[in-house]
């Protein structure tokens, strides 16, 4: 049974519209040179607007989004992620689950959760700090200047994967086999990068298509694209099946 949600309820990966965006007069022109770009995950759109609008006006360019959906595809074009655990469509622990699985980019989970067990399950996903609303401005500041001067300190992620005769170059998003270019989608290539990022584990099957599809699959989407990506790799060896459960990267 097809999985398509009515064009009413999609989420585009994109910046809200300008009405949750608004333009602040007193707002730097420019971006300062400390600004970081940050993604805001949060289902409130008046809180959403409002805590992009301060964060813009303290030289940072921020994006918002509603969706849980909708933070999976925008995470990789940001350097900080403030997100909510209360989304309309997914928790905010399975956002920051799945972000973390497959990217190092800091998050910091911005919620009305406020007990320790709260607290402990948001650190433990991955977060790399935890606020509670209602939170003081200069507290917030204070903490993503200190998860940025953490992140700096830690080694850039891997923008190239050898696996076996496979090796895929994350920047220009070429993979070759046996030193052969191999021409993929851009889905294909988001799959097989998501799979080569962990090459050791069975991601379930639910988690490629939130992460690499979102809103926009139906049943049979993951087996076509995995079908199409062995035949282009040259052997059904390359992605595993893992019944009942989902995929892994073999050996080719």
């Amino acid at each position: 049974m097809s999985h398509i949600p009515s064009p009413a309820l999609l989420e585009p990966a994109v910046p809200e519209p300008e009405a949750t965006r608004p333009a602040q007069p007193d707002a730097p022109a420019a971006r300062a040179p400390t600004g970081q770009r940050i993604l805001v995950v949060d289902g409130d759109a008046a809180l959403a607007g409002s805590l992009t609008a301060q964060l813009r006006r303290h030289g940072h360019d921020p994006v918002g989004v509603r969706r849980g959906s909708a933070a999976l595809q925008a995470y990789s074009d940001v350097e900080l992620v403030l997100l909510d655990l209360d989304l309309p469509d997914l928790d905010g622990l399975e956002v920051c689950r799945a972000i973390r699985e497959v990217s190092r980019v800091p998050i910091i989970i911005v919620t009305a959760r406020r007990s320790e067990l709260d607290c402990v399950l948001g650190l433990h996903a991955g977060a790399d700090d935890y606020v509670t609303k209602p939170y003081g401005l200069r507290e917030l500041m204070a903490r993503i200047e200190a998860v940025m001067r953490r992140a700096r300190w830690q080694p850039a992620a891997a923008r190239e994967i050898h696996h076996g005769r496979l090796h895929i170059d994350v920047d220009s998003r070429t993979v070759t086999v046996d030193d052969e270019p191999v021409a993929l989608t851009r889905k294909e290539f988001d799959l097989l990068h998501l799979l080569a990022s962990q090459p050791d584990t069975v991601i379930p099957r639910k988690q490629l298509l939130q992460q690499v599809w979102g809103d926009f699959w139906s049943r049979r989407t993951i087996d076509t694209h995995v079908s199409s990506l062995r035949g282009k790799l040259g052997g059904s060896g390359w992605v595993v099946t893992v019944r009942g459960v989902g995929f892994k990267l073999g050996t080719g």
